[in-house]
């Protein structure tokens, strides 16, 4: 008896570390295909990372720069809902006349730059300072049409959305 319970026991625990193994390794190959998403829409938009630069002072397009913002501004408010991605993406969409798909790899690629900022506060002043080097005063208006959005998807606007607004006036030069 003690036998066949060493047996039973020793089986167990060797399904439970193929378990594992069949989970990590999915695990691998979902960040593996997250990483090739971001690397697809980078090269969609243009984008290359160039050495000893951070990866906001390498924007080059307006419209990425925008987007960025935008994501920056969403993941300022706790955790957005799929509700506000979707708010978002469209109104990327509209504001930049872009296709939907392409308003999504958009998304994506902000995710990543928001990410390499360390924090979406650090994100919105360091991005909208580069999106009024690159642009002017000229992407005003659709970076605030596409948080108009996004705060009208969510419950208004969050206290750190509020200061962030008050950073972006600050590189827009707006009093």
């Amino acid at each position: 008896m003690p036998f066949i319970l060493a047996i039973l026991s020793a089986a167990a625990v060797a399904y439970f570390w193929i378990n594992r193994a069949r989970d990590a390794s999915s695990l691998v190959g979902d960040l593996a295909n997250a990483a090739n998403d971001v690397r697809l829409a980078a090269r969609r938009f243009g984008f290359t990372r160039k050495t000893n630069i951070h990866p906001v002072e390498a924007i080059e397009d307006a419209d990425v720069a925008v987007g960025a913002l935008s994501v920056a501004f969403l993941e300022l408010d706790d955790l957005p809902t799929a509700d506000q991605r979707d708010a978002l993406e469209a109104a990327l969409a509209q504001a930049l006349a872009l296709p939907q798909k392409d308003a999504a790899e958009m998304a994506i690629l902000g995710r990543w730059l928001v990410n390499e900022c360390g924090t979406p506060s650090q994100a919105v002043a360091r991005t909208s300072r580069k999106l009024f080097k690159l642009n002017g005063a000229d992407s005003f208006e659709p970076l605030m049409q596409v948080i108009g959005d996004i705060a009208g998807a969510g419950n208004g606007l969050s206290e750190s959305q509020k200061d962030a607004l008050e950073d972006i006036k600050r590189a827009f030069r707006i009093r």
